[in-house]
């Protein structure tokens, strides 16, 4: 927000405050000031000049000879300006002025003509040229008839002023407006504000009523529609002093109805749109929502096609104006438009915003309704507009303003006991002081004794609750009065939760085994919310969440999985040449079985990882390895077997997974998260090379996690250790043998481990050999070798039952 000193010392005193000083006020009050700047300071000793004569220079076909009256004298000055001409009343520099860019104006001939001074742009006088009105932004500046020659051009361009550029915060939306910043300062400087004239004459007996009428089918999106019709408008510039508070405020002058809607749109922070009454050709208004793919021409010339979401003003036939964002070129303002449409509304900020996201158009107007306006304003503003038509387009304003209101003006009510505010700031401020602040910040409210029941005013939406207030409070009063002092309290000693000491737990193995801890974001958008989310979680049919007011599309739904996030992470770093990543993430996961949410999400907390490149890269006793699936496997049994909670390995196939070299991961039959190798197709669309990840629900974990350690004596007697192989079908998996081996050969068989598994020269085709190694002991005796034989035989015979399998010799 571009904030004009001259323009803000219309509403308040501001004395002898300088802009620097004023900044520095501001900013210790809670709106940051980043920078002052002023608009030309360096301009000095420019006075209005009277163009008397102008005749072309002898020898230069692009330069004039000029006679200039500058009041004390006529200066004769030569000038290069296309649009220079006799009558004129324009901007002189004086022979030892001083411009910016260091420009000392002195007495000089050129092609041999004496020039004493320069006629002068407004881009030479220092305006950014960004905001200087098209029609003289590649010429001199002319002056209304009636400005008084002689007159200092510092005041009436406004080069003086200076502007104070704030970096306000999403909740100070009532600073988007001049009277917003106005009663901020005032409350700063104690000082009274003074308030813009809304009184309107009408003289007109004829009514809006019947010429227009207005129709709102989308009742939510547009709570409040108000038409204003003026009659007889005539087109020309709006008047110096306005087209000045424009520029310093970073918007280009247009012509006078057009420049009239902006000027209340920075006054009010409330967003007004003209449209040319007869070109609207309709004498109905209506207010829809866009059909899919309908389009409107926009006043920068561009076609836009628009999505069914959209709201658009229409002529009851076809669209006039995207609103709240850009009006349609079929009906806009033109120097031969006789005739306003003025239209001051309340659009819905998510609607608004989903709007300037589609169609990538930002403006002004958007912003405001984006952070939201204040519902009182916004036929006051209108009211306002109005009025300067009257003054300055000559316009006749119809009676009666035709409008479609459903808009809630309610105030917040906020109750304020002045023990309660002492207590949190740590101040001694009596009962007086908050009253007198209160007023300050023009705010009513009802007192009894040191309790205040505090009516909100509507421009501020962002007070709702006790600590908003208290913090306006402590504002005011002065964050530099608030006294210094050290903490107090008795300190308290407590342990971990269950839940935390998991956390910790995992968070430690993992840390321990190599990997890298990353905080990705809970945000994601559409696409990846479906990816890579675990079966248990699916069963349950889980609903993105989706933000009502999202920061941006890419970060609209809380997160169903860590894990699309930890592989956005890995994609980067590769991208980076980082080629061995080893990454994971302890956090909550969000799922809802609604649609539309009337309770809160479940969050559910999970351990998620994702591995790439080589798991051993410069050995010195080992070979390089890179990873796969069972450098994965590994790590999440040694989880389990660290937490003390036996797991099993089931195969599977899941969407986004590799098909052979996925599994599910399962504590007493029910499956708590999956493990394997992203789907080929996934990888390559993330330009990932081969990456396994796991995802392990920790809230089931917690159940079965006691936090207690068990311990059991070291064994008495020997072991004994079996090597067996078997031949089998290929599509038979290893760990369904083993967990036969288990079961079978308890209670002696203690261990079973698979230490080989082999295809190709002695194995037919569609066999494998898979060996195990089984180790035996029992904890009161040293067991035979016709006790380990049997066993031993016994597991042979089931294996052969069970899968068709053979030992391999």
């Amino acid at each position: 927000m571009l904030v004009s000193y001259n323009w803000l010392k219309n509403y308040v005193d501001l004395g002898e405050i300088t802009p620097e000083q004023l900044a520095e006020k501001i900013t210790k009050s809670g709106i940051e000031v980043d920078h002052v700047t002023y608009i030309a300071e360096k301009s000095t000793n420019v006075v209005v000049g009277y163009v008397a004569s102008c005749e072309k220079h002898p020898d230069a076909d692009k330069l004039n000879v000029c006679q200039v009256d500058v009041g004390e004298e006529t200066l004769q000055i030569v000038c290069g300006a296309p649009n220079v001409a006799k009558g004129q009343k324009v901007a002189v520099a004086l022979p030892g002025a001083s411009l910016p860019g260091d420009i000392k104006i002195k007495k000089v001939k050129l092609r041999g003509v004496e020039s004493n001074g320069m006629i002068c742009s407004l881009k030479e006088l220092g305006l950014d040229p960004n905001y200087i009105p098209t029609d003289v932004a590649d010429g001199i500046f002319v002056f209304p008839e009636e400005t008084v020659v002689g007159e200092s051009v510092t005041s009436l361009l406004n080069l003086d002023d200076a502007v104070l550029e704030f970096d306000l915060t999403p909740n100070r939306a009532d600073a988007l407006s001049m009277l917003g910043v106005a009663y901020e300062v005032a409350a700063i400087l104690d000082q009274p504000i003074t308030l813009p004239d809304e009184t309107l004459n009408i003289t007109s007996k004829e009514s809006a009523h019947d010429v227009i009428s207005v129709e709102v089918e989308a009742e939510d999106l547009n709570p409040y529609y108000g038409a204003f019709l003026i009659k007889d408008v005539e087109i020309k510039a709006s008047p110096l002093w306005m087209r000045n508070y424009l520029m310093a405020a970073g918007i280009r002058p247009i012509n006078n109805v057009v420049d009239i809607t902006n000027y209340v749109l920075l006054e009010y922070g409330q967003p007004l749109h003209a449209f040319d009454y007869d070109r609207f050709a309709s004498d109905k208004i209506v207010v829809r929502c866009a059909v899919d793919g309908e389009k409107i021409t926009t006043l920068d010339d561009q076609e836009r096609t628009l999505a069914a979401e959209t709201l658009v003003i229409t002529n009851g036939k076809e669209a006039t104006a995207i609103a709240g964002v850009m009006g349609g070129a079929n009906s806009e303002v033109v120097g031969e438009t006789k005739n306003v449409l003025l239209e001051a509304a309340y659009f819905n900020g998510a609607s608004i915003r989903k709007t300037v996201k589609a169609t990538g158009l930002r403006s002004e107007a958007s912003t405001r309704y984006e952070k939201g306006i204040d519902p009182n304003r916004v036929r006051r503003a209108g009211i306002r507009a109005c009025n300067l038509l009257q003054q300055y387009a000559s316009g006749t304003v119809l009676a009666d303003v035709v409008e479609f209101d459903a808009l809630d003006r309610s105030e917040s009510i906020v109750e304020v006991n002045t023990n309660r505010v002492n207590e949190r700031l740590g101040t001694e401020i009596d009962a007086p002081t908050i009253a007198a602040i209160l007023n300050r910040l023009d705010f009513t409210f009802d007192q009894a004794g040191d309790d205040f029941t505090v009516h909100v005013p509507t421009r501020r939406g962002d007070i709702t609750i006790f600590e908003d207030m208290l913090e306006e409070i402590a504002r005011i009063y002065g964050y530099d009065h608030l006294p210094y002092t050290l903490p107090v309290g008795v300190a308290q000693s407590g342990g971990l939760t269950g839940r935390q000491a998991l956390k910790r737990m995992v968070k430690n193995y993992l840390q321990g085994v190599g990997l890298m801890e990353t905080m990705t974001y809970s945000l994601t958008n559409g696409e990846d919310i479906s990816k890579l989310i675990s079966p248990e979680v699916n069963e349950q049919n889980p609903q993105g969440v989706s933000l009502a007011m999202p920061m941006s599309e890419d970060r609209k739904y809380l997160r169903l999985s860590i894990l699309p996030e930890l592989l956005h992470t890995l994609t980067y770093n590769q991208a980076r040449n980082q080629a061995n990543l080893a990454f994971y993430e302890v956090g909550n996961v969000f799922i809802s079985d609604e649609e539309t949410l009337t309770k809160q999400p479940t969050e559910l907390l999970r351990a998620s990882g994702a591995v790439t490149g080589r798991w051993v890269e410069h050995p010195w006793q080992q070979e390089v390895k890179d990873v796969d699936f069972f450098v994965v496997k590994g790590i999440v049994e040694g989880l389990f077997d660290f937490l003390q909670i036996p797991v099993t390995f089931s195969p599977a196939k899941l969407a986004d997974m590799h098909p052979g070299r996925t599994a599910t991961l399962e504590v007493d039959g029910n499956i708590v998260g999956f493990i394997g190798q992203l789907h080929p197709t996934l990888e390559k669309a993330l330009d990932l090379k081969a990456t396994y990840v796991f995802d392990i629900n920790l809230d089931v974990l917690i159940k079965k996690y006691d936090g207690e350690p068990s311990f059991s004596a070291i064994p008495k007697y020997p072991s004994i250790e079996r090597d067996i192989a078997f031949i089998l079908d290929d599509t038979i998996h290893a760990g369904d043998v083993q967990a036969l081996i288990k079961e079978v050969g308890a209670p002696l068989v203690k261990q079973v481990k698979i230490f080989d598994v082999y295809q190709g020269e002695n194995v037919e085709d569609g066999k494998k050999s898979i060996a195990y190694s089984l180790l035996y002991q029992h904890p009161d005796k040293t067991l035979k070798d016709d006790e380990v034989e049997a066993s031993y035989q016994e597991v042979v015979e089931s294996v052969n039952q069970r899968f068709n399998a053979y030992v391999r010799s």
